[in-house]
């Protein structure tokens, strides 16, 4: 059986969410405040934020009072943050020329897995003043059975020849991404390896879901046709549902700081 590629390997997936930056912007969720105020409450001022995206964690750190800079491989998003005030180079996080800088903290918001996780290791830790800290984080959230059941059975089925296999009906856990973050948190660089783990909910109406779906990996790389024929089939499931649904997410955080 063929090994499947990992997600760091899938570099037309990992930067194709510019296609549509505003609507990224716009749709994707944002970090629990309790998450942001880990990062920053041991008092981080220069921070370094990996596949910046858009801009959505480097805002949230700007509120806080960082001195935030972006390193994204998209010029399409890293554009739009720039648009929103936000100081921007564009690279993967592999191939990023530092220039000698160094960083209280880096952050990586939906994005880590993108990076290969030992070279994105040694980076940042090459990068991180002694004392530093990694914080990696992920999104885990799954809709109702109905909606993601609808959802799965019509990506399959729109594009059957997609790398991207959707996880059928079980609900994600913290677990999924432990793996990744001990292959980052390897060697004698680091220590104090934590875990933490915030719990919230977001209630979606049908438009707003549907606005959310393109900026997703699986779809940010097909037909409009085949968007259109899975969005079509996920609305009807929420329509049947009576037209919105609350989404429980999960936020898992790993961090490690540099010797």
């Amino acid at each position: 059986m063929p090994t499947l590629p990992q997600p760091h390997e899938l570099r037309s997936t990992a930067e194709s969410f510019g296609i549509d930056a505003e609507r990224y912007d716009r749709a994707r969720p944002r970090y629990p405040a309790e998450l942001i105020t880990q990062l920053t409450q041991a008092g981080p001022k220069e921070v370094l934020d990996i596949g910046t995206g858009t801009g959505i964690v480097a805002r949230q750190l700007q509120e806080k009072g960082k001195t935030v800079l972006g390193v994204e491989p998209d010029e399409r998003m890293a554009e739009f943050a720039r648009r929103q005030n936000l100081d921007v180079e564009v690279a993967t996080f592999e191939e990023w020329d530092p220039k000698g800088r160094t960083f209280d903290l880096l952050t990586a918001g939906q994005a880590w897995h993108w990076v290969d996780p030992e070279k994105g290791g040694e980076k940042a830790a090459e990068v991180l003043k002694p004392g530093g800290v990694l914080a990696l984080f992920w999104h885990l959230f799954v809709p109702p059975p109905d909606i993601a059941r609808a959802f799965g059975e019509a990506f399959t089925k729109a594009v059957p020849e997609s790398p991207i296999k959707i996880q059928g009906q079980k609900a994600p856990t913290p677990v999924a991404y432990k793996p990744l973050a001990d292959k980052t948190f390897t060697g004698d660089k680091w220590h104090q390896a934590e875990q933490h783990i915030y719990e919230w909910h977001h209630d979606y109406t049908r438009d707003e879901y549907l606005d959310l779906l393109p900026t997703q990996g699986g779809l940010t790389r097909v037909s409009t046709e085949q968007r259109d024929q899975v969005l079509t089939a996920v609305g009807a499931a929420i329509d049947a549902q009576g037209g919105s649904f609350t989404c429980d997410y999960t936020t898992v955080l790993f961090t490690a700081r540099k010797n």
